[in-house]
């Protein structure tokens, strides 16, 4: 991977999801989550942490914005995202004016 962003999605112990983006490579992130290597993060309090979700992104303002609109989203929304339910997807965004 030599340019853009990736987004991903952890699973944490209390079953909240954490949203986050990095230009380094996934692993290489993953890992300081999985190790509490940034005490101030809000996965660091509630490892274990699983990877359920990530993308790459060639450019990095869409994976910008690809962050931002997931961490606004219900829960439900992204379970249906991590899913690949883009059905499910589409019904909720229809919801309580698409933040559903």
């Amino acid at each position: 991977m030599s340019g853009g962003a990736s987004i991903y999605i952890l699973r944490c112990a209390d079953n909240s999801y954490y949203t986050g983006i990095t230009k380094r490579p996934l692993e290489e992130r993953f890992g300081e989550h999985v190790n509490g290597a940034l005490p101030g993060c809000y996965t660091f309090s509630r490892r274990p942490v699983v990877l359920v979700y990530s993308e790459h992104h060639e450019l990095i303002a869409e994976a910008v914005a690809t962050e931002r609109r997931i961490k606004g989203w219900s829960r439900a929304k992204k379970e249906a995202y991590i899913r690949g339910d883009f059905d499910r997807l589409v019904q909720l965004a229809k919801r309580r004016g698409g933040n559903g």
